[in-house]
């Protein structure tokens, strides 16, 4: 768990500065660091039900050759 916390503050502090200095601008870069880390956990969530889909996929095809 402290692992996964430590890993969103690098996440957030990086999201932060890159925004800032692309922008010179503390709300746009805090706004950044908050939504990001939000929008990609959500994208993560379907990129892992997809993935679970083409396992579960695969499964099949490997049941289906071997019956």
């Amino acid at each position: 768990m402290i692992k996964t916390l430590t890993f969103g503050t690098v996440h957030m502090t990086v999201a932060f500065t890159v925004a800032y200095f692309m922008t010179g601008s503390l709300v746009v870069g805090g706004a950044i660091a908050l939504v990001e880390p939000v929008v990609n956990t959500v994208a993560y969530f379907f990129h892992e039900q997809v993935w679970e889909r083409i396992r579960a996929a695969r499964q099949q095809t490997a049941l289906h050759l071997t019956a």
